[in-house]
């Protein structure tokens, strides 16, 4: 098993060491053992675990939700239908928000579409942004 300190773990992951750090306060990544000269020591286990959540975060998962992944993976009894639970409600989320996306897009689209460009004080993005609704 290999023996890693905070900042080989960062490196070799390509998470921000503050990050760690942060994930260890909150309890997501557990606390490191540390070594007779009290340096907190990673493994193998601590990479895939760090992994698993940047992967997570990747995909947009919040850090409840992750969290909720992790108690099932740490339960060990997890089934895969409890995770396409988590997974459903989290892609119903993100299909939310690609919705919310596209009315902004179309919304700006139409709008930068009416700008003539010129130097002049109208503008249809300012007063499209001071609209009362």
């Amino acid at each position: 098993m290999k023996v890693l300190r905070r900042g080989d773990l960062a490196r070799l992951t390509g998470c921000n060491l503050e990050t760690i750090r942060y994930y260890e306060n909150i309890g997501v990544m557990p606390e490191p053992p540390r070594s007779s000269k009290n340096y907190r020591v990673y493994d193998d286990r601590h990479v895939a675990r760090l992994c698993f959540i940047m992967r997570a975060r990747e995909l947009g998962f919040t850090l409840d939700e992750v969290r909720d992944l992790l108690a099932l993976v740490d339960g060990g009894a997890q089934t895969c239908g409890e995770v396409q639970g988590l997974a459903n409600s989290h892609l119903a989320s993100v299909r939310a928000k690609i919705d919310d996306l596209k009315r902004i897009e179309r919304v700006l689209s139409s709008t930068v579409a009416q700008c003539t460009g010129d130097d002049v004080p109208e503008c249809p993005v300012i007063d499209a942004l001071t609209e009362v609704t």
